[in-house]
């Protein structure tokens, strides 16, 4: 009987772990996708010119410099995943690094990459975040939760605006961001599955529903929060919490200003 309870013991851990390997491998598949696509869309860019015969008009330093910060993106995701797998059976939730730096760095960039391969002059971005706010937090996970936002609200906006604003929430350095849009917006039966692992977008082709689930992931892992307010047809608003050193998970208490 105890032969059997231990062998009983041992399938269900066993399951248990192929579980979360499954899912976990769908986070990665999907998290491979984002600099895979832009290192796609830049590879395009420089492609037009030689197809029409012509000289480039394209900022052919900023497309490469692109190129080369996806391949390194790729290159590290690639090292986590070697190493975060070697600890997925004891870890569920991802580690973080947090660090102190200024966002309007982190999203100014990241427009600047979107708006050369997305090629969209319809829809403007803005960077509206203060000079003066800075986040502690993970750099390398939060780069990837608002890339995945503000590429979202592109997606969703083909003629309109998006803005990307921050500010500060009282004196222990937490702060609340948001992505906002004035496109496609969220049907209001979708807003309580939005962050659901394998949720999708049905009139959208492609993927498997896990970006904003990542995205949600990524946020709690900092103990904060994601919230959306959306209405159909008038745009989405996405709104990030993220607290101050003192309740962020691998905080020091020597904070690493941004380098």
């Amino acid at each position: 009987a105890i032969g059997t309870a231990v062998q009983t013991y041992a399938t269900k851990q066993a399951l248990e772990v192929r579980k979360r390997r499954e899912e976990y491998l769908s986070f990665v598949a999907h998290d491979l996708r984002t600099p895979l696509n832009a290192i796609s869309m830049t590879a395009t860019v420089l492609e037009r010119p030689l197809q029409n015969g012509s000289e480039p008009k394209i900022d052919t330093p900023r497309l490469v410099k692109i190129l080369r910060s996806n391949v390194n993106t790729l290159s590290l995701l690639v090292a986590n995943i070697l190493k975060e797998n070697t600890g997925l059976l004891d870890e569920t939730a991802p580690k973080i690094e947090p660090r102190v730096f200024e966002l309007w760095a982190l999203v100014e960039e990241i427009i600047l990459e979107l708006r050369l391969v997305e090629a969209n002059d319809n829809c403007k971005v803005s960077n509206d975040v203060s000079y003066d706010v800075s986040v502690y937090g993970d750099a390398s996970l939060l780069r990837r939760v608002f890339r995945n936002l503000i590429a979202n609200a592109i997606k969703y906006t083909p003629n309109g605006r998006v803005s990307v604003g921050a500010m500060k929430r009282g004196d222990d350095g937490a702060v609340e961001c948001w992505v906002k849009d004035t496109g496609a917006g969220i049907p209001e039966d979708r807003l309580d599955r939005i962050f659901q692992k394998l949720e999708t977008d049905p009139a959208s082709d492609g993927g498997v529903g896990l970006g904003l689930s990542i995205v949600e992931t990524f946020i709690k892992a900092h103990n904060g929060r994601i919230t959306v307010e959306s209405k159909e047809g008038e745009g989405s608003t996405f709104h990030l919490f993220l607290p101050g050193p003192s309740n962020t998970p691998g905080a020091s208490s020597e904070l690493q200003p941004s380098i």
